[in-house]
């Protein structure tokens, strides 16, 4: 069996969303007696392959310091950026990557993640040797347009990409660094190392990891966390 290295995960965090109509950002929404993020990070600290977190908050945040994850030694606070990708790499500049040579990035607002789909991802990449993401493949008819339909997409090779996403630290570093240097469109960690010729794994995961994006996922992820999955 491989063994497998101890690995650093980066978190960027969410601002605040217009569409959750609340005063403070969705990562501190209360869910199931606890915040968001707090059960989030309750899921990833279940692995015990990943040693250290890197959490990348707004300058200006001011929930963090009252949760009693701002005096945990494995969670490091560091800024975010201007996007999603700034905020990535600010935490990959930190990492040392001969202490961490593999690094985990999830998303702050999906707290309901399964922890063994967690350790898939990660005994698939250490194992090839190869960066991977979880994701599902597409169910439903796909269709592109504009208010009207104008084709109908072939959905056998269409997968939904999701979170964690697994790289090895220095190649994710690198590629991050080159695609904002030239502009390039980084939607997710996986967008640039395809962008930087690297190949991508795909991990079929569980459709009910979902990401918090709007106030009624907070009630379907209350209902996965009180079923257990």
């Amino acid at each position: 069996m491989t063994a497998i290295p101890a690995i650093a995960t980066v978190i960027p965090a969410a601002g605040v969303g217009k569409r959750m109509q609340a005063d403070k950002p969705k990562q501190y929404l209360p869910l199931c007696g606890l915040t968001v993020l707090e059960q989030t990070l309750h899921r990833l600290k279940q692995v015990p392959a990943l040693q250290q977190f890197y959490l990348a908050l707004s300058p200006d945040d001011r929930y963090f310091p009252a949760l009693p994850l701002a005096t945990d030694p494995q969670i490091q606070r560091l800024d975010g950026g201007a996007e999603r990708a700034h905020s990535v790499l600010n935490a990959l500049l930190q990492i040392e990557a001969e202490v961490f040579p593999w690094v985990l990035v999830h998303d702050a607002a999906r707290p309901v993640v399964r922890v063994s789909d967690i350790e898939l991802l990660i005994q698939r990449c250490i194992a090839t040797e190869q960066g991977g993401i979880l994701a599902t493949p597409v169910r439903d008819t796909m269709k592109r347009g504009s208010g009207i339909i104008q084709e109908t997409i072939d959905r056998s090779h269409l997968w939904h990409a999701y979170t964690p996403q697994l790289f090895p630290t220095a190649q994710l570093r690198e590629a991050l660094q080159q695609a904002l240097a030239q502009g390039v469109a980084v939607t997710d960690e996986a967008s640039a190392m395809e962008w930087a010729g690297w190949p991508v794994l795909l991990v079929q995961g569980h459709a009910d990891n979902i990401k918090i994006t709007q106030a009624e996922d907070l009630a379907l992820a209350a209902f996965y966390l009180e079923h257990s999955v």
